[in-house]
């Protein structure tokens, strides 16, 4: 298992330095292919493998749309050195700042989903399996009461009890006017929010899809009808225990991280000072329509949180989505030192016919900020023709690409 390759690679005094790094990068067998497209110098090559994208186990909660830790470490290790600050305005389920975490950096995020800081917040403490299963035993597992009979089309009745009672126990524990929140209860927390579907024996619910969204209550019934099976009953400590002793599996923080988090916009973080952060790594969400209510009720419904109450914004045009990267980019303009780094990693959308990185580098333009390339992290491309406008994920290929700027 990889954990960081931070104390092997050499930290780049200048983005010259950084660039011909990139240029010269074949760690695994291949040159860098250089090449323009306009103004637009881009970097391809395989900077992180498929074979090698095994990360800290901590990093292993289920969420939408998330890219891999290998992501933010190559950047963090060649961009800032420990006790720099790295920041995500779309934190998601926080891979950049576990990742920044284990590496020694200070931790900064926001996201509109109040769920990030919930999936976030408890891999940024020092925790401990022991400490996991001592509070469980303090659980009054037969306290709780079925106050929504439709979740049993996910739950045995005797499951949702316990669920119940596990969301009495954190509620009286962590309620929201609590100014520190317990961490092990926090932990608990995040774990159960990440079993409460899925499509193995390891989730509470009987089988459903993959756990990144919920179904509706109608398709887990229809789920149910066709396989001919009823939610079998699961014992709820059991699977906190065994997901946490997994995400422990290759130990934790060492200690408690600096770390800030906030719900909110991105475009506007104003409990991040002026020139406070040394890089950003981010991905904004895609030219997609989020159903934020749809995927993410029923772990609203286990943090009690109401999901109307999230205005997730829908960027269904090319212009409105570049209107927004501009805002956050002009905010990032705000929060990043001089001489500080954003990687802004984006996707291939629409089949191949929309590439959002030129729609980013439109964004950046006019803003303090040197704009160095971009990167095309490939896996698999058959011919370099391939990294202008294929489908993510077919043709033989599959993407990242990041746009690279200097904060002047």
């Amino acid at each position: 298992m990889q954990l960081s390759l931070a104390g092997q690679r050499s930290f780049a005094e200048s983005p010259g330095d950084f660039l011909r790094d990139l240029g010269e990068f074949r760690d695994f067998g291949r040159a860098t292919e250089q090449l323009v497209d306009g103004e637009i110098p881009y970097y391809v090559n395989e900077f992180w493998t498929a074979g090698q994208r095994r990360s800290h186990s901590i990093h292993e909660i289920s969420y939408r749309a998330c890219f891999k830790a290998q992501l933010p470490e190559f950047f963090i290790s060649r961009l800032t050195r420990p006790g720099a600050t790295v920041f995500d305005p779309f934190m998601g389920r926080g891979t950049t700042l576990v990742q920044a975490a284990l590496m020694n950096r200070c931790a900064f995020g926001n996201d509109i989903n109040p769920l990030s800081v919930l999936l976030t917040r408890p891999r940024l403490a020092p925790i401990s399996l022991g400490q996991v299963r001592e509070a469980l035993r303090a659980v009054s597992w037969s306290k709780g009461e079925i106050k929504r009979s439709d979740l049993l089309a996910f739950y045995h009745p005797k499951t949702l009890i316990k669920l119940e009672a596990l969301r009495i126990w954190i509620r009286e524990r962590s309620p929201p006017s609590l100014a520190e929140v317990d961490p092990v209860v926090d932990w608990i927390r995040m774990v159960a929010l990440s079993r409460l579907s899925g499509h193995s024996p390891g989730f509470f619910s009987g089988r459903s899809l993959p756990p990144n969204q919920a179904v509706s209550v109608k398709a887990q019934l229809r789920i149910n009808e066709k396989l001919g099976v009823e939610p079998p009953e699961r014992d709820v400590e059991e699977l906190i225990l065994r997901k946490s002793k997994s995400l422990l599996r290759d130990g934790c923080v060492t200690q408690r991280s600096r770390f800030s988090l906030h719900t909110g916009v991105a475009w506007a973080v104003p409990a991040i000072a002026d020139e406070s952060v040394d890089l950003v790594v981010t991905s904004p969400p895609f030219l997609d329509i989020v159903q934020y209510a749809a995927d993410n009720w029923l772990r609203c419904w286990f943090a009690g949180i109401d999901p109307s109450s999230v205005a997730i914004d829908s960027h269904r045009t090319t212009e409105a989505w570049t209107k927004m990267v501009r805002a956050v980019l002009r905010e990032q303009a705000r929060i990043v030192r001089s001489g500080g780094y954003v990687a802004f990693e984006v996707g291939e959308v629409r089949n191949g016919s929309v590439l959002l990185e030129k729609l980013v580098w439109q964004a950046a333009e006019a803003l303090p900020f040197e704009r160095l390339g971009v990167m095309v992290n490939s896996q698999q491309f058959t011919k370099t023709a391939n990294c202008w406008g294929v489908i993510n994920g077919s043709k033989g290929t599959n993407t990242n690409r990041i746009v690279l700027l200097q904060r002047l």
